[in-house]
């Protein structure tokens, strides 16, 4: 190829190679042109003749097309772009077959199915499979590898349920010495408080927490921990609520193991007046909340045995069925206003969470008005526990819920909170609480399955002031990526979650938080051979 450019730069002449006699005369228009801008057109078209040649040689070489360099060049630009397609050459035929659903009985008794890639690899590699025969294999595997995976994550959700559910042989051990004890030791039956001092019972001057619980070692953990951080124990009063089997045995442990110079009341439902006098609600929607859960999805074998559900809708169900779910213990704090008629504000304790910080200073938060002073969960650094909101508690699929509350509202949590009990007493929060209760109970549980935080984020919508996080870090009982030091730096650890502390399914990097306060030199704790682990 010739380039000529006459003197005046107004005509560009491209001559041919050899046996071609017409030459190709461009016009340019009148105005000057630069050396560099012919130089760089010619570069660019330089590079556009090569890339046409690569794609045409790799498309030969891929046997994709049949056809010439010239006719790939035009060959069905829509959808293509210079002969490429902008679809996949994965064949047809192993997209049909992988989207062909296969169900567990096409697979059960099959010995044929590779069991692992390796064994995939060397039979693919022997049968000289042709796409069809490799897309069937593809997913006969796939498909056993995933019913055997879901089968296993089931299988922990139900073992867990089944160990978090259940009461440890040792903590049954205990009740039980304790409860001996009680009978044979007149020490094991003090008055709790003694008589001297049963006027700080409604004295406002003193901090008053309450604990709700059957569980003597758990009462003891938060007790020991709420004394031992106090500054000043000898204001604290702490109210420890339980119910009639486990009286005993309570009584009897702190009768034996005080807390002096801090006030402990010990004290069973059956001794309150209120919860004596009439109808009790939560005990109603208790009776009717059991008859409900018994029959709920037919039990945990016929939850487990569901095969289309996924394994987190499963490991809800079972969750629902957990006894806890279920106990007075966990509804009576809705009334607290009348259990104490004479108190103005308290703080409300779990007995799964551990006290790390003098709490004397949530005596001086004002709550603006509000009952409810807690830590709200729909922001935080951990993503799984603090990104909590209605929608995470409440069903908004069905008219009730979705027609009254907001989805994206933040949730707040239960385990460490204040209770201003004189503007309790002002709303209606406590009856709010019972209807929304007996309204799940009539839908079959489905406005929310377990539980007493969705019917208290629905009675106390309004009334909750957000108090600082430090004050209650939970999650220590779901996931164990909560590191041990932020756990040590929190005013409260809650171990809110199927793994408790003093289950064997305890995260054993965050289980010394809550040991720290069992003496396993106890006579009864070495007797019923509770250890650290």
């Amino acid at each position: 190829m010739l380039l000529q450019i006459s003197p005046s730069l107004r005509h560009v002449t491209v001559l041919p190679g050899k046996g071609l006699k017409e030459f190709i005369k461009v016009k340019v228009a009148s105005r000057k042109l630069s050396y560099r801008m012919l130089f760089y057109s010619l570069l660019f078209f330089t590079f556009l003749l090569r890339f046409v040649f690569v794609l045409t040689a790799v498309d030969n070489i891929d046997g994709a097309n049949k056809c010439s360099s010239i006719g790939c060049l035009g060959k069905k630009l829509r959808p293509k772009i210079l002969g490429r397609s902008l679809e996949s050459n994965v064949p047809e035929v192993i997209y049909g077959i992988l989207d062909q659903p296969l169900g567990k009985e096409e697979l059960e008794g099959r010995s044929d199915i590779p069991q692992t890639l390796e064994e995939f690899m060397t039979q693919l590699k022997e049968g000289g499979y042709d796409a069809k025969t490799f897309a069937i294999k593809l997913r006969e595997m796939v498909t056993l590898m995933e019913q055997r995976t879901r089968e296993a994550i089931v299988q922990e959700y139900l073992y867990r349920h089944v160990a978090s559910s259940g009461i440890p042989k040792q903590l049954h051990c205990l009740a039980l010495r304790l409860a001996n004890e009680h009978t044979n030791n007149a020490a094991a039956r003090l008055q709790l408080p003694s008589a001297e001092l049963v006027p700080a019972l409604v004295d406002n001057n003193y901090f008053h927490f309450v604990l709700a619980s059957d569980n003597v070692l758990a009462a003891s953990v938060v007790a020991t921990s709420l004394v031992r951080s106090s500054l000043r124990p000898q204001r604290v009063v702490l109210h420890i609520i339980t119910d009639r089997k486990t009286y005993y045995p309570m009584q009897a442990w702190f009768s034996l193991h005080p807390l002096s110079p801090a006030i402990i009341e010990v004290k069973a439902l059956h001794h309150f007046d209120w919860f004596t006098k009439g109808k009790v609600p939560v005990l109603e929607a208790m009776e009717k909340d059991q008859n409900v859960r018994s029959q709920f999805r037919g039990g945990s074998s016929a939850i487990v045995a569901n095969t289309t559900e996924k394994p987190k809708v499963i490991a809800a169900k079972l969750q629902a069925l957990s006894p806890k779910y279920n106990s007075v213990m966990n509804h009576i704090r809705i009334h607290l206003p009348e259990l104490f008629s004479s108190l103005n504000k308290v703080v409300f304790l779990d007995d799964d969470i551990v006290v790390q910080t003098d709490l004397s200073p949530l005596w001086d938060i004002d709550l603006n008005g509000k009952v409810n002073g807690a830590v709200k969960t729909c922001s935080g650094e951990d993503k799984f526990v603090m990104s909590k909101r209605l929608k995470s508690y409440l069903n908004f699929s069905h008219p009730l819920i979705s027609q009254n509350f907001d989805p994206n509202e933040c949730a707040w949590a239960y385990g460490m909170n204040i209770f201003d009990l004189d503007a309790w007493r002002k709303t209606n929060i406590s009856s709010t609480y019972h209807y929304w209760v007996e309204q799940n109970i009539k839908s079959d549980l489905s406005l929310w399955q377990l539980g007493t935080l969705p019917p208290g984020l629905i009675a106390f919508h309004g009334h909750v002031h957000t108090i600082d996080p430090f004050w209650h870090m939970l999650g220590l009982g779901y996931q164990e990526n909560t590191s041990f030091a932020d756990a040590e730096t929190a005013g409260v650890i809650h171990f809110n979650g199927r793994a408790k502390p003093w289950l064997e399914i305890a995260f054993p990097h965050l289980r010394p938080l809550w040991t720290k306060y069992i003496d396993f030199s106890d006579y009864f704790i070495k007797s019923c051979h509770i250890r650290a682990l």
